[in-house]
C-alpha cells in the first residue's frame, strides 16, 4: 500500500512534465524560423561541399538536386569521393545494384561532375579515413572552396530547387555565421518510424527555440550536419571542422565551437527545402545510433539522468493510464499531442505514429544503452556492431 502514494506522486510529476514540455513545443513551433519559399536571388558565390563515401547510391540523386538549384547564379559544387573501405556494406545497396555496383555508382557521380562546369571533383583518397573522419573530409573540401558561403551537405539529402537560395537568404537576413536548417525526416519501415521522428521532436521540445536561435549557452547549441550553411570567413576564423575533429557528433561540436568563438549560430525548420532518409531498416538504425548516441549526453551518469527524466515524463503517465489513472491519461495525451504537432509541422507521419511515443522513448533508452556498450567494447579493443565505415548520422542534438 505504501507504494501507491509514491506511484501517484510520480504520475503527477510525469504528467505535469509532459504538459509543460508540450507547451514549450507549441511555443517553439510558433517562433522557429523557416527559410523563405520564394527567396530572392543570391548575389554571392556559394560553395557546396559534398563528401561521397565509396559506392554511396544516394549520391547521384543528391547531386542531381544540386544541379537543379535556382536563384544561385555563382554556384560551385565540390565533390570528394572516398576510396574503397574495409568491406563494410555500402549504404543504399539497392540503388548501387541498379547502377552496376559501387564502382558504377562512383562512375555515375564522376560523369555528372564532368558534364557540368559548376562541379569540381577533388582527387580521391588517399585513404578511407578521409570519409570515416567526417571533420577531416569537410575540412579538406572547405580548404578547396572559393565561395563566401559554404554549404556542407550529406549525400542522403535531397534539396528543393529553391533550397540553397532560401538557406543563404536566411543566413544573411538574420546576420548569422552558422545556420542549421533541419531537413525533413523520411522514415518508411517500422524501426525508422519508431526512432527517427524523435530527432525533430527533440530539438523542438527539449531546448527553447528562441534560446537555440540566439545560442546563449553552449549546452543548448545544436546543429544537423546533413545540411549546414556557414559564412566562409567566420568558419575559417573559428577553426572550422578542425575544432570538432575529435568530437562525436561533430556537427554539434562545430556549432559549439562557433559559439565559443563569439559567432552567431541558429537553427531553422528546413523541412520545406530539404529531406533525408538516414536509414533503411532497424538494423541500420541500431548500427548507426551505436556509433554516436553514447556521446550525446556527455557521460554515463548524464545519459542515465536524461533517460530517467524521459521515463518519468513519457513512460510513467501511460503506464498509470493503463491502470485507470485520469492524471496519467492527461500526461499521455499531452505527450502524443506534442509529437503530433511536430510531425504536422515538419512533414512527418502524425498518426498513428504519435500514439506510439512511449514506445519510441523506450527504444531510445535501449539504443542509448547499446551505444554505451559498443563504445566500451571499442574502447577495450573490440569491434562491436558500430564498425568503422558505417554511416554516422548527424544532428542528434
Amino acid at each position: 500500500m505504501r507504494a501507491v502514494p509514491g506511484w501517484r506522486a510520480l504520475t503527477w510529476m510525469g504528467s505535469l512534465g509532459a504538459c509543460a514540455l508540450t507547451a514549450r513545443t507549441v511555443a517553439n513551433l510558433r517562433t522557429m524560423r523557416q527559410p523563405d519559399t520564394d527567396p530572392a536571388p543570391v548575389a554571392e558565390r556559394v560553395s557546396v561541399l559534398l563528401p561521397v563515401p565509396h559506392g554511396d547510391g544516394r549520391a547521384p540523386g543528391c547531386l542531381e538536386s544540386l544541379l537543379d538549384q535556382t536563384g544561385v547564379a555563382d554556384l560551385e559544387i565540390l565533390v570528394l569521393i572516398g576510396e574503397t573501405t574495409d568491406g563494410v556494406p555500402d549504404r543504399g545497396a539497392a540503388d548501387v545494384a541498379d547502377r552496376g555496383g559501387a564502382a558504377g555508382t562512383d562512375d555515375t557521380v564522376r560523369a555528372m561532375a564532368t558534364a557540368d562546369p559548376r562541379v569540381r571533383l577533388l582527387a580521391e583518397g588517399p585513404a578511407p579515413t578521409d570519409l570515416r573522419d567526417a571533420p577531416h573530409a569537410r575540412s579538406r573540401l572547405a580548404d578547396a572552396a572559393t565561395g563566401s558561403v559554404l554549404v556542407f551537405l550529406d549525400p542522403g539529402v535531397r534539396l528543393a530547387p529553391h533550397a540553397l537560395a532560401a538557406a543563404v537568404g536566411l543566413l544573411r537576413g538574420d546576420r548569422l555565421d552558422l545556420l542549421s536548417p533541419f531537413p525533413r525526416q523520411l522514415a518508411e519501415t517500422t524501426g525508422e518510424r519508431l526512432v527517427q521522428p524523435l530527432l525533430p521532436w527533440s530539438w523542438l521540445t527539449t531546448p527553447s527555440a528562441p534560446e537555440t536561435w540566439r545560442s546563449p549557452w553552449p549546452p543548448k547549441t545544436t546543429a544537423d550536419g546533413r545540411l549546414l550553411v556557414a559564412d566562409a570567413a567566420a568558419y575559417r576564423v573559428w577553426g572550422g571542422h578542425a575544432a570538432a575533429a575529435a568530437a562525436v557528433p561533430d556537427d554539434i561540436a562545430l556549432a559549439r565551437a562557433a559559439y565559443d568563438s563569439g559567432w552567431r549560430t541558429g537553427t531553422a525548420d528546413g523541412s520545406r527545402i530539404a529531406s533525408c532518409r538516414m536509414y533503411t531498416g532497424w538494423q541500420e538504425v541500431q548500427a548507426g545510433y551505436a556509433t554516436w548516441l553514447w556521446a550525446t549526453f556527455g557521460s554515463r551518469p548524464g545519459a542515465a539522468l536524461v533517460l530517467a527524466g524521459l521515463g518519468l515524463v513519457y513512460l510513467v503517465p501511460p503506464l498509470a493510464a493503463l491502470r485507470g489513472s485520469t492524471v496519467g491519461l492527461v500526461g499521455y495525451t499531452a505527450a502524443v499531442a506534442g509529437r503530433y504537432l511536430v510531425a504536422e509541422r515538419t512533414g512527418g507521419r502524425s498518426l498513428p505514429d504519435s500514439l506510439a511515443h512511449p514506445v519510441s522513448i523506450g527504444a531510445l533508452a535501449w539504443l542509448t544503452a547499446e551505444s554505451w556498450r559498443e563504445h566500451h567494447r571499442r574502447g577495450s579493443g573490440g569491434t562491436g556492431s558500430g564498425a568503422p565505415g558505417r554511416r554516422t548520422p548527424e544532428g542528434a542534438g
